[in-house]
């Protein structure tokens, strides 16, 4: 009876630590593996940096688009520049010019 109550009692005792060190294990890998851990907001900041460098470099298509688009406004209208877009989405072209055509870049 002695064994038996002294393995009782050191088990008793040894439950709380026990699961503390689980509680603390458990937390630990959530902080560092979870959904909202240490690793995921790692990844959301790598994440984050590519879309702000598209973000800029759409940024930059755009202004150079409006400025294009503000040379075919009425009030600012660029010859040059609508005969350039009237000849590339119409074909046209003078009898006395060659026509080399090239992919166009935006």
């Amino acid at each position: 009876m002695g064994l038996a109550h002294e393995v009782k009692k050191r088990t008793r005792a040894a439950i709380a630590p026990f699961l503390l060190i689980l509680m603390v294990a458990y937390f630990g890998i959530s902080f560092v593996q979870g959904d909202r851990g240490l690793l995921a907001w790692i990844r959301l900041s790598d994440d984050i940096a590519l879309v702000q460098a598209d973000l800029a470099d759409l940024m930059v298509l755009r202004a150079h688009m409006e400025q294009r688009i503000q040379l075919l406004r009425p009030n600012g209208l660029n010859i040059d520049m609508l005969d350039e877009r009237a000849r590339a989405l119409l074909g046209f072209a003078h009898k006395d010019e060659i026509v080399i055509y090239t992919p166009e870049i935006n």
